[in-house]
């Protein structure tokens, strides 16, 4: 398996991503310029999190039509798997590739703690895990607070992507939504950050049960 991951300037999770991915799932993964284009093909691409040029604006509003952005769209085209993370969530929104939007959390104050996550059954980033536990991982974010219209969120149900909910709603998300996917469960964004729940000294390694899961769809 070979991943790429998209590195914005402000990016501060993508190195995470990258060391876990190639130490604890020895997956070949590359760090890829937003400034250029992808020509090579990969298994997965991932959208890290931290922040992307243009947050001042809207998060990810800018970063959307960065060269490698136009690449993920195309790989997203032919069915290859997308994993976007906090900022990473928030630009996959902006281009499309998943519905709703992020705004300010609740609170309107940056949230940084570990949280209680579920997992949705029917979701194939989901298979494997179990609705019966929850998960602890961390969110680290000022605009996690995902909204999205009465209609589009009865689509999400009936698809089944919704993907991962809150136990406790930390930043006033509708339906209490960590994450979700497009249509055919192929595109993931989620506000958690798994991979800083993989490496036990982090003091947790649900996140490493969860990136199994994601892994499974490759």
């Amino acid at each position: 398996m070979k991943a790429g991951v998209i590195t914005f300037p402000g990016s501060n999770c993508d190195h995470d991503i990258t060391y876990i991915l190639s130490t604890f799932f020895s997956v070949q993964t590359d760090l890829l310029w937003h400034k250029n284009s992808i020509q090579e093909k990969y298994d997965l691409l991932v959208v890290p999190g931290g922040f992307s040029y243009g947050d001042y604006l809207r998060c990810g509003a800018i970063a959307r039509f960065a060269p490698a952005m136009k690449s993920l769209v195309d790989h997203a085209k032919e069915g290859r798997p997308v994993i976007g993370i906090c900022n990473g969530f928030q630009i996959l929104c902006e281009s499309g590739l998943l519905p709703g939007a992020l705004i300010r959390n609740e609170s309107l104050k940056h949230i940084c703690k570990n949280v209680s996550l579920k997992p949705v059954s029917g979701n194939a980033f989901t298979s494997g895990l179990s609705e019966q536990r929850t998960y602890e991982i961390p969110v680290s974010h000022g605009e996690g607070n995902f909204r999205i219209d009465d209609q589009g969120l009865q689509e999400l149900k009936e698809n089944n992507q919704i993907a991962f909910r809150y136990e406790v709603n930390p930043n006033g998300s509708i339906d209490h939504i960590a994450g979700i996917t497009d249509k055919k469960h192929r595109i993931l964004g989620m506000m958690p950050h798994p991979e800083r729940a993989t490496d036990p000294v982090n003091g947790s390694v649900d996140g490493k049960l969860i990136l199994e899961a994601m892994l499974g769809v490759v």
